[in-house]
């Protein structure tokens, strides 16, 4: 990720203010801290963190989700190589969304990375 450090990188994946930075329009979260609430425009969807590593690791599910081995995760990681950042994100999509999914996530990333000021 640039020159992000491994602090404000994790404060743009796990907190309400760094998340609506760049992933949604608006994020609140529930005072056990487990739930958020991300809008978009009208649209407003919940999820709940069902794993969580400090500086790491933080994993989501959404509430109207059955299937609980679906969820999205943002893993930070150093490249043993060059000892840089790397954001991992894990998410699903449906077969024929796959590549809506990687555009829209390619498009969330790049807005992140201005609001950290990090250039590639």
């Amino acid at each position: 990720m640039g020159n992000a450090t491994q602090s404000s990188l994790w404060r743009m994946i796990s907190q309400i203010d760094g998340l609506s930075e760049w992933f949604a329009d608006e994020v609140s979260m529930n005072t056990a801290e487990t739930t958020y609430t991300f809008v978009w425009g009208k649209a407003h969807d919940q999820a709940t963190v069902i794993n969580k590593k400090p500086q790491s690791t933080i994993r989501f599910q959404w509430i109207d989700e059955d299937d609980e081995n679906i969820y999205f995760e943002f893993h930070i990681h150093k490249l043993d190589l060059t000892g840089k950042l790397a954001l991992e994100i894990t998410d699903f999509a449906e077969p024929d969304e796959k590549g809506d999914a990687i555009a829209l996530w390619e498009s969330q990333i790049e807005k992140m990375k201005k609001r950290l000021g990090v250039f590639t």
